[in-house]
């Protein structure tokens, strides 16, 4: 099975004491992902067509600026923006030939506007792999004991992948296999979200004069771990 090339890595990220190993998952790929593009990478053909004809959703876009390879983006954008002028130029003058102000021939260039507005050469790359990513934690729930420990002894999801490890079990699993996984992982959120709502509690308390004194528990790290359960940010660790 494609999903127990991913044994290894599911299995280490649920080693982690983390608020939401899914999103461990996640940026560990956007991370790779962001390295790849703005890497040797974009000076191979193949790769800059892809990206010439994708393009990068808004939030990428800032992450790779963020790199600070100024040269390497205006060289992945350069060939981008030739292709979307050369494509939208065509349309635009199909439009003018049909009938400029037709509902029906304005489709073929809005259908194309709309679908760079959604593609990311970086979003995709995320996506192919993480699904298996996914598909990987079902496989282990149902054939690995071990990890099974592992994801009972969890702190957790955050809104997101809660709702897609929910959502995935319908397909993944079935049965009691099923309904025990739905159970455990309803549990988990539950109960990780009541815990996290306690820090948040206490950490505002200690600003109070009166608790001055107290210890701060486990409450002095809840703001981003909060954003993790809510958001799926992670705040590196400085």
């Amino acid at each position: 099975m494609a999903e127990k090339l991913y044994t290894i890595p599911v299995n280490e990220v649920f080693d982690k004491k983390c608020e939401c190993p899914v999103c461990e998952i996640y940026h560990s790929l956007e991370k790779s992902s962001l390295e790849f593009t703005m890497g040797p990478s974009y000076m191979e053909d193949d790769i800059r067509a892809m990206t010439d004809k994708t393009g990068f959703c808004r939030m990428h876009s800032e992450k790779l600026l963020g790199m600070n390879n100024r040269l390497g983006m205006a060289l992945i954008l350069k060939t981008h923006t030739d292709k979307v002028n050369k494509d939208i130029s065509k349309l635009s003058s199909n439009m003018k030939s049909k009938g400029f102000f037709k509902k029906a021939d304005n489709k073929e260039l809005l259908d194309y506007i709309k679908e760079l507005n959604t593609s990311c050469f970086v979003c995709n790359r995320i996506n192919e792999v993480f699904d298996r990513y996914i598909a990987t934690i079902f496989h282990l729930w149902k054939n690995d004991s071990s990890f099974k420990e592992k994801y009972l002894k969890s702190e957790g999801f955050c809104v997101e992948h809660f709702g897609m490890l929910v959502e995935r079990a319908e397909s993944e699993l079935s049965g009691k296999t099923k309904e025990e996984f739905v159970e455990v992982t309803v549990k988990l959120y539950n109960d990780n979200m009541e815990r996290i709502n306690e820090d948040l509690a206490w950490f505002i308390n200690k600003f109070d004069y009166k608790y001055k004194d107290e210890p701060w528990k486990n409450s002095k790290d809840s703001v981003p771990r909060a954003l993790t359960k809510l958001n799926g940010i992670i705040v590196e660790e400085q």
